[in-house]
């Protein structure tokens, strides 16, 4: 978007990613819940028991990993495609609301040929990873968050988590935060 968009629709890309896909991907069709679930999507580990005091050090580079990446996100754009209703793409898994993005057209291009779908065209626009999370986040209904490149072996989930999202916004994990929702 331009001008990070401000309510005004900025210039649109539409691309047949069949053409970028060149063949390099396996044509099956997952849904995109299914996308969400794959274990090389996670970025935040689920909640476990707590970690021992020789795992104090793997902890804190974790959470500096994870830092480095949603810092790197906020910073960067990335594609958002939308559906035919101009609604941006999304997908629904155990509660959450995700707003699918793509770091790069080929990453898109996997996706659309993984579900079946590289043949027609996909519009998408260009925005800010921050203002997905601080800004498109809290207007979906309910919790939601954004999967990057949902899928793939690169692929990250921010979660509704406070730190990630706005804190209006976030789910309380019992840890810290207000919890709004």
């Amino acid at each position: 978007m331009t001008g990070n968009g401000d309510g005004i629709p900025g210039p649109r890309r539409v691309s047949r990613l069949a053409d970028l896909a060149g063949g390099s991907v396996p044509v099956t069709a997952p849904e995109p819940e299914a996308a969400l679930a794959t274990p090389a999507a996670r970025a935040v580990p689920e909640p476990g028991p707590e970690p021992e005091v020789g795992d104090e050090a793997k902890v804190t580079v974790a959470r500096r990993e994870f830092a480095r990446v949603l810092g790197e996100f906020r910073r960067t754009a990335v594609l958002v495609p939308f559906d035919d209703s101009d609604s941006m793409w999304t997908a629904d898994f155990n509660g959450v609301r995700w707003i699918c993005a793509f770091s790069d057209e080929e990453a898109l291009a996997r996706f659309a040929v993984a579900r079946g779908e590289a043949g027609r065209e996909w519009t998408y626009r260009t925005v800010l990873g921050a203002r997905l999370l601080d800004v498109m986040v809290p207007m979906l209904p309910g919790p939601g968050g954004v999967a990057l490149d949902a899928g793939s072996a690169d692929g990250a989930l921010f979660p509704p988590v406070a730190g990630i999202v706005p804190d209006e916004v976030a789910v309380d994990l019992g840890e810290r935060g207000t919890g709004a929702r």
